[in-house]
């Protein structure tokens, strides 16, 4: 955890923003695999660590704004819980970790919430993202569990989201450790992704790297020789001369905080001459976009920078025709760059995703409903304290190929002939994490092998 002091300064802030009323946090339960007393790892809620920092299930905390009232709830072991899962510190330790010093049992929670509702007080709350803690907001709150997401607060939304979104120096130090730690994953997988390895062994070996730190996997790791699926979990193939393969993966520090990165090598010592090319295309599309970064600049247009280099590349190999920007403009570059530049990153790996992103990514204006810009997840305006990824690749996906071909889109931009010869490509992405600072940007962590040459230096 970080000193009380940073947790109770960003209670008072929230406080300021919101003004008046009730601010109730859930925090996560232990969630079981197949019965109660098998769960999976335990992941404290962002928001709740972000204001309270205490990692543990089963706790609630209320802010009330008017009364200056903290009060974290939660129940203490019982000697049944030490028996099974040994000494732990009391709720009231734990609070005062972050500054807190009223505690009350998770029962009272029920009669401190019903006094603030016959009081007509405001209840703030945030949307839930797990079916316990919609239920609890139902039964609380007496709201149907379908309207409760509906009903939560667009102002503490907003809040949270200007808080959490610019990162404070003893975050950044704790993200780039993260990422340093992901490096260290990247270049592992590197060095394993050889003919006969299996693609569960090279994801073996990343997860090995985080967890021997005292850290996580901050997402389930993508290990996989068709990289042309974006979100590719599987791990059932076994790696072959010639085929590429494509990592993305990221450590989690015991603070929670989050790396992001990804890479592509190939399985064999050296791309092949194709591989080559799509390689260098798709790294200058990645130089493009961090081009394009600076404070005040829209995330959009940096997306736009790596759509436009894109289409460009395309166009040279003849898979493309025609005027690049109209191409761009109407989505035809799509068919090979079909998500978003980047995302923002931090006690997340998707940060505050769970709030939404419309208010975290596009500060409640409205997102494209365009092929491909529509899965872009930050648009808005840079500012210093925003860590994000960059992360534009190139893919060949036989399936939306037909699709297109069928529907006859695009046929002004696209040339199928082409097109056709790269079927079974794949796909390739680099990626990486960025500050913006107050003059520019900076990438997080030490460097990731990218280029060509750095990525042969690693394997021989």
């Amino acid at each position: 955890m970080f000193k009380p002091e940073v947790y109770a300064q960003r209670r008072e802030a929230l406080c300021r923003k919101i003004g008046s009323g009730l601010i109730l946090f859930l925090g996560n339960e232990e969630s079981p695999m197949n019965y109660a007393d098998n769960t999976y790892h335990f992941r404290q809620d962002s928001s709740f660590l972000y204001y309270f920092g205490v990692d543990f299930p089963s706790l609630a905390a209320v802010i009330d704004v008017d009364n200056q009232q903290q009060i974290i709830f939660g129940n203490d072991f019982t000697i049944d819980d030490i028996v099974w899962m040994g000494s732990m510190p009391t709720i009231a330790d734990r609070a005062a970790t972050a500054g807190i010093t009223e505690t009350k049992p998770t029962a009272k929670l029920h009669s401190v919430i019903a006094a603030a509702a016959a009081s007509k007080r405001t209840i703030h709350f945030l949307p839930a993202y797990r079916p316990g803690n919609l239920l609890k907001l139902q039964e609380l709150l007496h709201v149907p569990a379908g309207e409760v997401n509906s009903r939560a607060s667009v102002d503490l939304i907003k809040a949270v989201v200007s808080q959490r979104e610019l990162k404070s120096p003893e975050e950044i130090a704790e993200i780039e450790i993260a990422v340093d730690l992901s490096v260290d994953m990247h270049v592992a997988a590197m060095k394993a992704a050889r003919p006969g390895v299996a693609e569960a062994q090279v994801a073996a070996r990343v997860a090995e790297i985080a967890l021997a730190k005292d850290g996580n996997i901050a997402f389930p790791i993508i290990a996989t020789i068709n990289g042309q699926t974006l979100h590719n979990h599987s791990h059932h193939n076994m790696l072959k001369a010639g085929d590429l393969f494509l990592l993305d993966a990221g450590a989690e520090t015991n603070m929670h905080y989050a790396g992001d990165l990804s890479s592509t090598c190939p399985v064999s010592d050296k791309f092949t001459d194709i591989q080559t090319v799509i390689y260098e295309a798709s790294l200058r599309a990645h130089e493009a976009a961090i081009a394009a970064i600076a404070p005040g600049i829209a995330f959009k247009e940096v997306h736009r920078a790596a759509c436009l280099s894109v289409a460009e590349s395309m166009k040279a190999l003849g898979l493309m025709k025609g005027d690049i920007h109209e191409a761009v403009e109407v989505g035809a570059h799509a068919l090979f760059f079909p998500c978003g530049t980047g995302h923002q990153m931090g006690l997340d790996v998707h940060d505050m995703e769970d709030l939404g992103e419309v208010w975290v990514g596009y500060d409640g204006e409205p997102k494209s409903s365009q092929f491909g810009l529509k899965s872009l997840r930050l648009a808005k305006q840079l500012r210093p304290g925003h860590v994000f990824t960059v992360e534009p690749g190139i893919y060949f996906i036989p399936d939306l190929m037909d699709l297109w071909k069928a529907e006859g889109k695009f046929n002004d931009f696209l040339n199928w002939d082409e097109i056709s010869k790269f079927r079974n490509f794949g796909g390739i992405r680099n990626e990486e994490d960025f500050l913006i600072t107050e003059t520019g940007c900076r990438r997080l962590g030490k460097q990731k092998p990218k280029t060509i040459a750095d990525v042969y230096s690693v394997r021989n």
